[in-house]
């Protein structure tokens, strides 16, 4: 059975089907928090260190964060909340956001406050989970509802939209920024795309564009907070935290695209060009 829940609450007499599409709502809403949870232990870890980390404490706050972050790893995988294939999708998220704070941080896009001794440059290694959390999401809510494709593109044509993205991240600092030529290609490359997924036992579906950007946007909500953590600072939030400006969820629509491509790679196996 396929069905958009949209479809099931405003066309269907049915109050039995009702009643399923809440119970699978409900059940959306938990295995949602499930996959956040690494990404969600790391918020928890950044506002608690702005509150409560003293100034006078011998470990630097951005130290005590990477232990912090190290410890949750270590403690999902002994208890089975997550997969070695999971891990690795964090490691590689890891590398791909260490090497982009280090850049952006040098060209002066944001800088991290902070003193601390675990880091390279002006990057504390840090950093780089917060990435990871984005990786670890999706491998995790690929796995848990089941993730199937129709009309999904060619994984060559993919790529190489991910290295463009990618290198556009650096480039636009140099050329001429080419994230709106990169929305068209990603727009004709995935308009007809469709990502099916079981919250329970009934298969639903939305345009993976759609998904994307529900996605980016709770990430840049996720931003907010760690900026009001003061982890890391924009230049015009020096004087006092605002909210980060909403041209950013551009941004994060375009990372997003990378970090799910990569994971269709990583998770090849389990890849399925045609829905249920």
């Amino acid at each position: 059975m396929k069905a958009t829940i949209l479809e099931i609450l405003t066309h269907s007499p049915d109050k039995s089907r009702l009643h399923n599409a809440l119970i699978d709502f409900l059940h959306f809403g938990l295995k949602q928090v499930y996959a956040s949870l690494f990404g969600g232990a790391l918020l928890v870890g950044i506002l608690a260190s702005k509150l409560f980390w003293p100034d006078e404490a011998p470990l630097a706050r951005y130290d005590a964060l990477f232990i912090y972050a190290l410890v949750i790893q270590s403690a999902f995988l002994a208890l089975k909340l997550e997969t070695w294939e999971e891990a690795r999708v964090i490691l590689v998220f890891h590398l791909i956001g260490t090497a982009m704070e280090i850049f952006k941080t040098y060209a002066g896009s944001w800088e991290y406050p902070e003193d601390n001794l675990i880091r390279i440059g002006g990057v504390p290694l840090f950093s780089g989970f917060m990435y990871s959390a984005v990786g670890s999401y999706i491998a995790r809510v690929w796995r848990i509802f089941d993730f199937r494709f129709t009309n999904y593109p060619p994984k060559l044509a993919a790529a190489l939209l991910c290295l463009a993205i990618y290198i556009n991240f650096f480039a636009h600092h140099y050329l001429p920024d080419m994230r709106y030529a990169l929305f068209a290609i990603t727009l004709l490359l995935f308009a007809r795309t469709r990502v099916y997924f079981t919250p329970n036992k009934t298969h639903y579906w939305m345009p993976l564009l759609i998904g994307w950007g529900l996605v980016a946007l709770f990430i840049w909500i996720a931003e907010n907070v760690g900026t009001f953590g003061a982890i890391w600072v924009y230049p015009s939030q020096k004087a006092a935290w605002h909210i980060v400006s909403p041209e950013k969820i551009g941004s994060w629509y375009l990372l997003m695209i990378i970090s799910f491509v990569l994971v269709t790679f990583i998770h090849k196996e389990k890849k399925n060009e045609n829905a249920p």
